[in-house]
C-alpha cells in the first residue's frame, strides 16, 4: 500500500537504495533522519491591527557534503513531514548533480493568497529573525519554493543583513537581479529538466522534433517546460493543466499564448481552440514527454498502468509513488526522477551563491553552459548506474547520490 506520508515515502525510497548498496546499519539509520530540525512560532502584526501567530520550520537534513541548501514553502497544507521529505530529497538532489552542498528545506503553513504585501514582508522578516542563527553561506542557504518569490527572498536577505550588520548576498538565493540574484535562475528548474530529456532521448534513440508533450501543473516550472520544450527540443504541446482544470488540443497549443493567457486570467480554462481535460486524464495521454510539474503523489499504483508517455520528466517533487515506479518501469516508461530532473533550480541557486560570495557575476550564456554541463554529467552517471545494476532511473539516482553522501559521512568519522 502507498503511504500518504511524504517523509515515509522518502524513507522507503532510501531504504531500497541502502539495501542495494549494502550500507552498514548505522549509516543507513543516520541517513533516514534529519540531522537538525527547528520549529518556530512567528507573531505577525496584520493589516487590521491584530497579531496572528504563524508557525514555521527549517530542517537541515544532512550537511556531510557541504552547507544545507533548500527552498522555503508557504502553503496552507504544509506539514513538518512534507518539509522533512523535501529536505531529504534536496540532500540526494545536490549529491546527484555533484554540488558541494547538503540538503535543507523550510516551510510556513499559510495561505499567501490571503496576505497583503505588507503582511508577507512582516512574515518574511519574522521568519528570518527566528532562524537567522542557523543559516548562512557556511551553514544553510534558503531559496524560493512553492508560493515564495524573489521579492520575499529580498526581504529575507535584508532582514538577515540588518541583524548581522554586514552584506551577505549569498545567504539567500533566488533573489531579484538588482540585489544579487543570478541570471538564468527563473527558468533553471525547467531548463535543467529539458537538458536531461534531450540526453534521455539521445540514449533511447527517440527523435523529439515533432513529438508531443503534456504539462501537468502550469506554474513557473510547467510554463517554462512548455516554452523550452518547444524551443530546445522541438516538442509540440497538446495539453496542460493546473489546479482548476486543463486544456487539450491534438493539433497543438501555442505555449507562449497559453502562458500569456494564464498570467492574464489566472486559469487555463477557456483558452481558445482547446477542449477541457482533467488532471487525471492528462496524465494518461499518449505523448512523447510528460512533465508532472505540480505537487506530490499524483501518479500512484491506481493510475500508473494508464500512463503512456515515452519519457516522464518529473519537475515536481515526489509526484510518483514507489509502487507506481515499479509499474512504469515494467511498462517501459522512462522516468527521469525528480531529484535529477528538477535539479537545475538548485544548480543555478548554487551558482548564485558562488557569485554572491565572490561578488562577481556571470552572463546568461555562461550560466546556461555550466548548467548544461552539470545536468548532462548527472544524467550520464545515473544512466550508467541503471544499466550496470539493471534498475530504474530513480533507484540508480538514489544509488549514485546516497553512496556519495554515505562516503562523506564515513570520511568525516560521523558513523
Amino acid at each position: 500500500m502507498t503511504n500518504s506520508n511524504p517523509f515515509a515515502m522518502a524513507q522507503q525510497q532510501l531504504d531500497m537504495a541502502a539495501k542495494k548498496l549494502g550500507l552498514e546499519p548505522a549509516i543507513h539509520e543516520f541517513l533516514r533522519w534529519p540531522m537538525k530540525e527547528l520549529t518556530v512560532s512567528l507573531p505577525v502584526k496584520m493589516d487590521d491591527g491584530s497579531t496572528k501567530i504563524f508557525h514555521g520550520f527549517r530542517i537541515q537534513y544532512n550537511t556531510a557534503r557541504g552547507p544545507a541548501k533548500g527552498g522555503i514553502r508557504w502553503h496552507p497544507a504544509e506539514t513538518i513531514d512534507t518539509v522533512r521529505a523535501l529536505a531529504a530529497w534536496m540532500t540526494w538532489k545536490t549529491s546527484v548533480v555533484d554540488l558541494p552542498l547538503g540538503g535543507g528545506k523550510g516551510g510556513i503553513p499559510c495561505n499567501p493568497k490571503e496576505l497583503s504585501e505588507g503582511e508577507k514582508e512582516r512574515l518574511s522578516r519574522a521568519y528570518i529573525r527566528a532562524i537567522w542563527e542557523t543559516i548562512g553561506v557556511r551553514q544553510d542557504v534558503p531559496a524560493p519554493d512553492v508560493y515564495t518569490t524573489p521579492q520575499i527572498m529580498a526581504w529575507m536577505m535584508d532582514e538577515y543583513e540588518t541583524i548581522v550588520g554586514e552584506r551577505h548576498p549569498g545567504v539567500i538565493t533566488g533573489k531579484p537581479l538588482a540585489v544579487g540574484g543570478s541570471a538564468g535562475r527563473t527558468d533553471a528548474t525547467s531548463r535543467g529538466g529539458v537538458y536531461v530529456v534531450r540526453e534521455a532521448a539521445k540514449t533511447l534513440n527517440i527523435d523529439l522534433k515533432g513529438g508531443t508533450m503534456a504539462v501537468q501543473g502550469f506554474g513557473n516550472a510547467g510554463q517554462y517546460a512548455a516554452l523550452l520544450g518547444q524551443e530546445i527540443l522541438g516538442l509540440k504541446l497538446i495539453a496542460a493543466s493546473d489546479s482548476k482544470g486543463g486544456v487539450y488540443c491534438e493539433k497543438g497549443i501555442d505555449p507562449e499564448a497559453l502562458v500569456k493567457y494564464k498570467l492574464q486570467t489566472d486559469t487555463l480554462q477557456g483558452f481558445p481552440g482547446t477542449d477541457p481535460i482533467s488532471n487525471d486524464d492528462l496524465l494518461e495521454l499518449e505523448v512523447t514527454v510528460l512533465f508532472p510539474s505540480a505537487l506530490e503523489q499524483v501518479i500512484t499504483e491506481k493510475n500508473a498502468d494508464k500512463v503512456k508517455c515515452r519519457i516522464m520528466c518529473e519537475l515536481a517533487n515526489g509526484p510518483t509513488t514507489p509502487e507506481a515506479d515499479d509499474i512504469l518501469y515494467q511498462n517501459n516508461v522512462f522516468v527521469l526522477p525528480d531529484f535529477l530532473a528538477n535539479a537545475g533550480g538548485v544548480t543555478v541557486s548554487y551558482f548564485e551563491q558562488v557569485q554572491g560570495a565572490y561578488n562577481f557575476f556571470w552572463d546568461l550564456k555562461e550560466i546556461h553552459w555550466r548548467l548544461d554541463q552539470k545536468m548532462t554529467n548527472a544524467f550520464e552517471s545515473v544512466y550508467a548506474m541503471s544499466q550496470r545494476e539493471k534498475i530504474n532511473m530513480r533507484q540508480a539516482a538514489y544509488l549514485v547520490s546516497v553512496a556519495r553522501v554515505a562516503e562523506a559521512c564515513r570520511l568525516r568519522g560521523w558513523v
